[in-house]
């Protein structure tokens, strides 16, 4: 990752964190029912997650309890904005963003002593079933501070409730409690440390639950699609929801996507787009084997492009320009098919979300495009991070290099 990290692609909004802070969020961890770190210092992001501690704990997902009951933890407003590096769901950063917005003064005067932490709530206290995940519907933001000093808040004001009333202020024993509690906590008289819950309403989204699945509830018909095929073949079985199910493979689920006007594709427009010649550079490096060059100048290079192309077979020939193939001899005969010419993972990856498609669903459809063909590293950077990270360090120094550039060259 060294290569990511010298480029400021790999987690780099992180917020470092040392000193009376680790104490803090130590405070967290335990008020949330986990074991506390033994790290002197380390970083988050907007939600709390550290990648130093998901490594000390040998957890990723450290801060759940279970994939029903995901947390988070504020310590700093610096907190506000920044990213989620790994979310439990495709909503997780606009639920963190509504945090900020409603509470944002609240959560300066909090963290100026205190800490913050959050419980995300949706009635579900275990999933059972892969349809579960349809029980979702509004996500409860539910607020805990540590050492509870919003109730010592409240105890503080009642003791100077009962100072203020009749000759109670010569109460030497009142007197005694009231210095007592602003010697331990401070005058807490005019903190702002009450945050009622917040209601975050879902729609469709993505969830890292059951190996990962998106639940589209906002078109012609609820449709699931699910990337773990276990998952999957227990969910064809529950006939109890009027829904579609579909395993992200599965092939029919491009043409059903197209035909609720979820996504669509025009492949004249998009073999004249950045996007396709990236995909197309993706799908030439796999065909490649033996290269006397490096990949990265294969890729960059005009003439060395064109004289690896004619060194791959014509099948694998077929594989690279199949689109540029099928809309040449488009243009003499409509009796060519798609499924003739172009591979299939290549026209998929042309896929976009519908131009009539709201702009809320926009990156959720992307994300599942991407996961569906995963050709454009690019929008796998964008879309996808913790994927991308991952196939990242599967590919050989020379193609990362190229990466690397090619997402610099487009942020």
């Amino acid at each position: 990752m060294n290569k990511l990290k010298a480029a400021n692609l790999y987690q780099s909004e992180l917020i470092p964190i040392s000193g009376k802070l680790v104490e803090r969020y130590n405070q967290c961890l335990l008020k949330l029912g986990f074991e506390p770190t033994k790290l002197k210092s380390f970083s988050i992001d907007g939600m709390g997650w550290s990648p130093e501690i998901a490594e000390e704990k040998k957890e990723l997902h450290y801060l759940n309890h279970g994939e029903a009951n995901p947390h988070g933890i504020i310590i700093t407003p610096l907190q506000k904005g920044k990213p989620v590096y790994v979310p439990t769901h495709s909503f997780d950063r606009e639920m963190m963003q509504l945090v900020f917005k409603m509470y944002g003064s609240q959560i300066n005067d909090i963290t100026r002593d205190c800490a913050i932490c959050l419980d995300f709530d949706q009635d579900i206290d275990a999933f059972y079933e892969p349809l579960d995940i349809l029980k979702y519907d509004a996500v409860y933001i539910r607020f805990h501070l540590i050492n509870d000093l919003n109730k010592i808040q409240e105890e503080q004001l009642k003791l100077v409730e009962k100072f203020n009333s009749g000759n109670n202020f010569i109460d030497e024993t009142l007197h005694e409690q009231l210095l007592q509690s602003a010697k331990t906590h401070g005058d807490l008289r005019n903190r702002q440390l009450v945050l009622e819950p917040l209601v975050y309403k879902t729609n469709s989204f993505f969830a890292k639950a059951f190996g990962g699945v998106y639940l589209l509830r906002d078109f012609i018909k609820t449709i699931v699609v699910f990337e773990d095929k276990k998952a999957h073949k227990e969910a064809i079985k529950n006939t109890d929801y009027d829904v579609l199910i579909y395993h992200i493979s599965q092939p029919e689920l491009i043409d059903k996507l197209k035909n609720h006007l979820i996504i669509e594709c025009n492949l004249e427009v998009a073999v004249n787009t950045p996007r396709y010649e990236r995909i197309k550079k993706m799908m030439f490096r796999n065909e490649l084997k033996e290269t006397k060059h490096p990949i990265k100048d294969i890729l960059d290079d005009k003439v060395l492009f064109r004289k690896y192309l004619n060194t791959i077979d014509a099948s694998a020939l077929k594989r690279v320009n199949g689109v540029e193939i099928y809309l040449e001899r488009l243009e003499r005969s409509n009796a060519f098919k798609i499924q003739d010419l172009i591979d299939q993972s290549f026209y998929f990856a042309l896929h976009e979300p519908h131009s009539a498609l709201e702009v809320a669903h926009l990156d959720l459809i992307w994300k599942l495009l991407i996961n569906i063909a995963p050709k454009d590293v690019l929008f796998l950077y964008w879309y996808d991070k913790e994927q991308f990270y991952k196939t990242y360090e599967t590919w050989d120094d020379s193609f990362q290099d190229w990466v690397v550039e090619t997402i610099r060259n487009n942020i």
